[in-house]
Parts: C-alpha cells; sequence; structure tokens
C-alpha cells in the first residue's frame, strides 16, 4: 500500500528577547530526516507552522508530529483534527520520547527516541492496521543508518534563515542533571555518523558554511581528527557546540580554527562553582572559563555563551556579577536560559520530590519562566534578573565595550548583535516578507566573504 505521509512542525512559543527570527532560523532537520528515511514508494510533505499556517483541508494515512515541551499543546490540537478525520497520528521528539505516557492519549502512536528502524515499522504496521501504542529501541542505534539528509523536502527554503544544519552524533558524553540527556531515554552512549555519511552530507547541502547542531561536537576527539581535514581541503566555514573541557585540548582549538571553526556555542551556565556543582555538571571547571575563551579568541572563534540562572547557588548579585564577567572577557553573544526542570529529568524529579515544582504549564518551559521555587531567590526576583540581563547585555554601550579585538570575529559580531538581538523586529519584519534566506546569505558574505 502506497500512502501519503503528512510530517508536521507545531508553532514554537517565544521568549521575551526572541523575534519571529526565531521561528524562521532552520528548517525542522528531525522531520527532515524523517522523510529521508521514508521508503520510496511513500509520498511524504512537510509542513512546518513556524512559517506558514498548516493546511488541514487534506486526508493524508498517517501523520507524524514533533513534539516539545512548549508545543506539546498545539500537537494536541492538530492531532486532533486529524485523529477526529480517522487518520492515524503518531507523535515523536523530545518531549513525547521523555514523557511517553503523558502523550499518550493525544496520539495513536509514540516514537520513543530515535527513529531509524522504528519510523519504517510504524508505517508497515500503520498499512496493515496493526499500529502498536509505542515504539522504542532496546539498545542505541548504530548511525550508520542514518539518512543522508534530503532538502528537497524542504519547499520554502526562502522563509528560513539557512538550511546548511547537520546533526553529526547522538547523545553527549555527560548527563547533567537539567539536560533531557539525563532522561530515561537516553542511552547516554555519545556515537558518531560515519564520516563519509557526514562528508556526503555537507556536500549535498551545497554551501560553504555549515552549522553543525550536535549536543557536544567534541564527545570523540579521534572521530573528530578525520572530519576537519574534509572540512579544511572543502574551505567549509563551521559552526557548533561544545563542552569546557575544550580547555585542556589546546591543540584541538587550533585544529578546528584551522579547517574553518568560526564560532563555538560553550556551555558555561554559571561562573558560580556551587551551582555547577549542584546539578552534576562534573565537566566544568570555572576556573578555566577564561582560559578558554582567550584561547577560543586567540584563534579568530567568536564565543557563544550559555548561561543558566537560578541553580540553588544563585542569588540576586549573580546577575551583575555575570555581566561583569562577560563584558570583561568580551565575549561576543549570549544565550541566557532561567533554569528549567524539564519534565523527565532528573532536575524535574528533584524538584517534585522536594515539593518546589510551581507551575505545571507546559508553555511556561522554554527557559523564560520561573516554574519552580528558587533557593536563594524570591520567583520574581530570578525572572526579573533574568529579563535585565538579557537588556542589559545587549544595550549600545555594552555592545561596543564588548567588541571583539581579533578583527576575524568583528563584521559577524556586529551583525549578530545588532541584525539579530539590537534589530532583531526589523530584520524579522523583512524576513516574513520572504527575505529570510537572502538576509542570511547577505550575512555570510558580509562576515565570511561567502
Amino acid at each position: 500500500m502506497n500512502m501519503n505521509i503528512k510530517l508536521i512542525s507545531p508553532r514554537m512559543s517565544l521568549r521575551p528577547m526572541d523575534t519571529e527570527m526565531k521561528r524562521r532560523m532552520a528548517p525542522p532537520l528531525s522531520l527532515v530526516t524523517i522523510a529521508s528515511m521514508t521508503p520510496k514508494q511513500h509520498t511524504v510533505y512537510i509542513e512546518d507552522e513556524n512559517v506558514g499556517a498548516l493546511h488541514f483541508d487534506d486526508s493524508p494515512d498517517l501523520v507524524g508530529i514533533t513534539v516539545n515541551v512548549d508545543t506539546v499543546y498545539r500537537a494536541a490540537e492538530i492531532a486532533q483534527v486529524y485523529r477526529t478525520k480517522g487518520v492515524k497520528v503518531v507523535f515523536g521528539g523530545i518531549y513525547a520520547s521523555a514523557c511517553p505516557q503523558d502523550v499518550a492519549a493525544y496520539c495513536d502512536a509514540v516514537c520513543v527516541g530515535e527513529a531509524e528502524g522504528l519510523w519504517e515499522q510504524i508505517i508497515a504496521d500503520c498499512a496493515s492496521g496493526s499500529l502498536q501504542s509505542v515504539y522504542q529501541h532496546r539498545e542505541p542505534v548504530d548511525l550508520s543508518l542514518v539518512p543522508v539528509a534530503d532538502w528537497h523536502f524542504v519547499k520554502k527554503r526562502n522563509q528560513y534563515l539557512y538550511y546548511n544544519v547537520m546533526v553529526t552524533s547522538r547523545g553527549c558524553p555527560f548527563r547533567c542533571e537539567f539536560c533531557y540527556n539525563s532522561s530515561e531515554y537516553v542511552s547516554g552512549k555519545y556515537r558518531n555518523r560515519p564520516v563519509a555519511d557526514v562528508v556526503q552530507e555537507i556536500d549535498r547541502i551545497g554551501s560553504r558554511e555549515i552549522m553543525f547542531i550536535d549536543d557536544n561536537l567534541i564527545g570523540n576527539f579521534d572521530w573528530l581528527a578525520t572530519l576537519l581535514p574534509h572540512l579544511k581541503e572543502r574551505g567549509i566555514i563551521w559552526h557548533g557546540a561544545v563542552s569546557t573541557n575544550l580547555v585542556h585540548h589546546p591543540e584541538w582549538i587550533e585544529n578546528m580554527a584551522q579547517s574553518g571553526c568560526r564560532s563555538l556555542f560553550v556551555g558555561f551556565e554559571s561562573i558560580n562553582s556551587n551551582s555547577i556543582k549542584s546539578v552534576n555538571k562534573r565537566q566544568n571547571k570555572v576556573d578555566d572559563y577564561e582560559k578558554l575563551i582567550a584561547m577560543l579568541h586567540h584563534h579568530g572563534i567568536m564565543v557563544n555563551a550559555s548561561l543558566v540562572f537560578g541553580f540553588d547557588g544563585d542569588t540576586t548579585d549573580t546577575f551583575d556579577a555575570t555581566l561583569q564577567w562577560l563584558i570583561k572577557n568580551r565575549v561576543e553573544t549570549m544565550t541566557g536560559h532561567i533554569l528549567t526542570p524539564y519534565p523527565g529529568t532528573v532536575l524535574y524529579k528533584r524538584f517534585e520530590a522536594e515539593g518546589r515544582i510551581t507551575s505545571r504549564n507546559l508553555l511556561k518551559y522554554n527557559t523564560s519562566h520561573v516554574v519552580f521555587q528558587p533557593a536563594q531567590m524570591t520567583p520574581e526576583e530570578l525572572q526579573t534578573g533574568y529579563v535585565n540581563m538579557y537588556r542589559k547585555f545587549y544595550t549600545l554601550q555594552n555592545i561596543i565595550r564588548r567588541r571583539p579585538q581579533n578583527r576575524k570575529i568583528v563584521a559577524s559580531y556586529f551583525l549578530f548583535n545588532f541584525g539579530y538581538r539590537k534589530f532583531g523586529c526589523l530584520t524579522s519584519f523583512l524576513g516574513t516578507l520572504g527575505l529570510m534566506n537572502t538576509i542570511g546569505r547577505l550575512a555570510r558574505k558580509l562576515s565570511y566573504n561567502i
């Protein structure tokens, strides 16, 4: 039986500092991957509610919805529309995997964790009328089964800032309490895709700039050693996310820079050692932070600091101390979060046992709302401190004070701080006119001459 299959990404929520550009950063890679592994006899199409209204006048044979914690309510609404028509609906994604029992009532089946090998079975079972309620691997997937993403499934590329995103690994070597990697469904085993597959996907994307969106790109240095020469050979400019233990490998920072690395998202999380210890983030040594930043800057690598506020060691003084530290070290960009105990994580279980969860409204679980009782602040103090932290970090004065000393970073620094943050509303407006990808191409040209 040949089936018509619709894959949906529900509209995400925005934080106070976000603009519509956040929704239009990149196509949903998870759905592109699912579409790419679908047997060829079936017809597959993707609709992303973040770039346009969903069309409910169709009647596919199967609907797959990717579900995050802040989109679960919308996912349930979408599912109801199709289930009323008699269409089978499958949920997957991070929240559905972490809390399958909580979404079971909204769908016909839940795909827990990795979909390779399961998605094909789900389609076959749906076609035969024997769809099961839960699909889950007992062992981690061999990542050679991950398909090379076929971007022809993305029909509205001009609606996205960029589509040159890819994943080279699954999992993380660490299991920090507040991260979904601490959930039971995650095996904890860090694995990489075959380098040949990664290189093939880079060539298929056809861009000289690549965004690696792995949880941690440096989980296996031996594997990384085989990839970097391919990036250098192709003249690729690339960006990724790493853990702070990179500071112990200065030779790798040099190798990464020579292969085209221009920015790294670094999980500093807090400059408070007690806060770091409170969530089992053992790889972070606060005393090494400034050394790591200096090394990255020396090699022309921009730093995007991931920071979390609301740990048990944090007080109202934490915000100003962190701001001054960021300015002192000329950190180019910051991605700040309010500590959020995602359901299914170790942190959520601990806070629930301690009676500290104060809100069950999952729309607030997008790291910009206080949904628990902080240890040394009131919820109002944490909320206000977080919002003010963002506002102060991106004032004109502090943008100037943080400007890079390495000339290689200057253009991309000012483009991000002004185009994405300071005047993001204007950029977003232009993007909604169908110019988002044009803006992305212009940014690449101005930043890296590509």
